[in-house]
This record gives C-alpha cells, sequence and structure tokens, in this order.
C-alpha cells in the first residue's frame, strides 16, 4: 500500500487541523486554508495525482482568501458600536420629578444614578412631571430636552 492511495486522508487530516487551528486564531484564514485542504481531499478521490490536488488546494485557498474571507470578515466584525461610561446615557428617557431650567439645575435618576441636569436649551423651563431625554453629558451634568407630547383629537 503506497501512501498516494492515502493522500485523501492526508488532506482530510491536514484540513481538520486548520479548523481546529482557527478556532484558536478567530481570524478566518486557517478557515479559508482548510477549505483549499478540503478541496484537495476531494480533487483525491478523482485523481491519484498529487500535483493537480496540491494545485487544486491551492487555487481554492487563494480564491477563499481573495473573494470570500473580506466580505465574511466585514460582516462578522460589523456589530453595534458599543457606548460606555456617561455617552450610553444619550437617548435615555426618564421624568422630570422637579421643575428645571438653567438658572435651577434639577436632578434626574437616569439608570438607577442620580445626574445633575438642564435643559439642552437655556431659555426653557421644563415643569415637574415632564418627560424628557438626555441630548448631551457634560462633565456631571445631563442636558435634557422635553418630548414632545402627541395632541389628543
Amino acid at each position: 500500500m503506497d501512501w498516494q492511495d492515502w493522500d485523501w486522508a492526508i488532506w482530510t487530516a491536514l484540513g481538520a487541523l486548520l479548523v481546529v487551528g482557527e478556532l484558536f486564531s478567530l481570524d478566518l484564514i486557517m478557515l479559508m486554508l482548510a477549505t483549499g485542504a478540503f478541496a484537495g481531499a476531494l480533487t483525491g478521490a478523482f485523481t491519484d495525482s498529487f500535483v493537480i490536488q496540491s494545485i487544486v488546494a491551492l487555487v481554492v485557498s487563494v480564491s477563499m482568501l481573495a473573494v470570500v474571507r473580506p466580505g465574511l470578515a466585514r460582516r462578522l466584525h460589523n456589530g453595534p458600536e458599543i457606548q460606555i461610561g456617561a455617552q450610553k446615557l444619550i437617548g435615555v428617557q426618564a421624568i422630570s420629578p422637579v421643575e428645571i431650567s438653567a438658572h435651577k439645575p434639577g436632578q434626574l435618576k437616569l439608570e438607577g444614578e442620580l445626574w445633575t441636569a438642564q435643559p439642552y436649551d437655556e431659555t426653557l423651563v421644563i415643569a415637574a412631571g415632564t418627560p424628557v431625554e438626555v441630548l448631551e453629558i457634560r462633565g456631571a451634568t445631563a442636558y435634557v430636552h422635553p418630548l414632545p407630547e402627541l395632541g389628543t383629537p
């Protein structure tokens, strides 16, 4: 029995090792190379020529790296932007428990924390009980604006 009788098994083992390596790297490069190795194994089922199997494996690997990986990587790495710190409070809605004005700041409970609040528009006076939305955070002050109320018919 010659090693060329088992070349498909060698290609399959190489592909499996590359898949396991991909689990550690998560770069999608080894996965593309594994695809080429599996293509070499599939070619081994039809021909005994190691040169042809190698060429098929190389062409498939390079094609996967050039064509498939960029789009796949872009899609996997394109996720929601994570906001941390005070910036995650922008857009949060609350109800003003006290009257808030530029000359008389109030306090709001935002995400379980008390924040000093002032109107975003310094000419506004926000009445107690008014729903507001945080538009900006400057230092330890949340600048809010009243939410528009839908009129009743």
